[in-house]
């Protein structure tokens, strides 16, 4: 039906786009098609108007009625390349008729459109989807949420929608639909936490510790706890935000080590220092029956003294 071209052509409006760059688009791209332009029939005005929204449920409208004659265009497959092609008023649009079951559905990467949304950081999109009370727990052939995917690529405002119920007309947020395994791990063995400790993001360390992470989850790989991520990654900030809020100090690793294990050996005195002030255990063995002192004998960067450093330079770093 001639009803179907009149759909929006993508925004040019820079705040209209959310942000969506183009190789975003290309790594998400799923589908094995053109544009919304070609699948529909050709480009028209966008619908910003009033008119332009009534024209765009109409073709929306009709469109369901003969998805059976236009496979494999699906309505599922029309909210995942609008959302691509950074077309909000279609997504929107799509959002608001469908029912939540459909747009659940995953594509060939395993990615829902709230994977998408967040990925392309499309916050209006994000809420939407949200408020229709979709799932937020599924997870993409990487085995990553959609906080996940926040949390990789440091979007914190998506993290907070994630981490909130919808919202009511007085402004507050409702209970959230499903519950957020906030431990949940991805095929790598990374909860959120881990993955916000390794990019060094403390405001969003800061928000998932809030909303309920286990500060000493460990990682399915080898045991590490975002406190030993911190110290592998020689970040000062990290490890003493996360001793701060109450990380275990000597929390071990499949193979026995903790935190001064990692310091010791990676010749950070500073981190050991930290550590050492916080109370870390210097006579802990690992599976190797190894004690972060007897890493430190006979090193020169790292002295270990009656379990404290001893470096001068150390204990200046520490104080301030």
């Amino acid at each position: 039906p001639s009803v179907l071209r009149a759909v929006c052509q993508p925004c040019h409006d820079s705040a209209e786009r959310e942000g969506c760059g183009g190789e975003k688009r290309k790594s998400v791209w799923a589908s094995r098609s053109a544009g919304i332009g070609t699948l529909l029939g050709r480009e028209v005005v966008p619908s910003c108007s009033r008119e332009g929204s009534l024209l765009l449920s109409l073709a929306l409208g009709t469109y369901f009625s003969f998805s059976s004659l236009l496979s494999p265009l699906t309505p599922c497959r029309l909210v995942h390349l609008a959302i691509i092609h950074c077309v909000p008023a279609v997504a929107l649009c799509c959002i608001a008729q469908l029912p939540r079951e459909v747009l659940e559905i995953q594509n060939d990467l395993f990615q829902t459109p709230l994977h998408l949304a967040v990925y392309l950081e499309q916050p209006s999109v994000i809420q939407a989807l949200i408020h229709k009370g979709v799932n937020r727990g599924l997870q993409d052939r990487n085995g990553n949420t959609p906080l996940h995917l926040a949390c990789e690529q440091q979007h914190l405002q998506c993290a907070q929608q994630l981490l909130e119920g919808p919202a009511t007309p007085d402004g507050t947020t409702q209970p959230c639909g499903h519950h957020q395994d906030l431990q949940l791990q991805n095929w790598q063995g990374l909860a959120c936490l881990h993955i916000s400790t390794l990019k060094g993001n403390i405001p969003m360390m800061s928000l998932l510790l809030e909303s309920g992470a286990n500060i000493d989850v460990r990682e399915g790989t080898s045991g590490k706890t975002p406190l030993h991520l911190a110290v592998e990654c020689h970040n000062h900030r990290a490890v003493q935000f996360l001793l701060r809020k109450g990380a275990f100090v000597d929390a071990q690793m499949y193979n026995g080590c903790t935190p001064l294990h990692l310091a010791v050996g990676r010749k950070d005195a500073a981190i050991a220092a930290i550590l050492s002030h916080s109370g870390a255990d210097t006579l802990l063995r690992n599976m190797e029956n190894e004690t972060a002192q007897d890493l430190a004998d006979g090193n020169d960067d790292v002295s270990l003294c009656g379990g404290k450093p001893v470096a001068l330079q150390v204990c200046q770093e520490v104080q301030e």
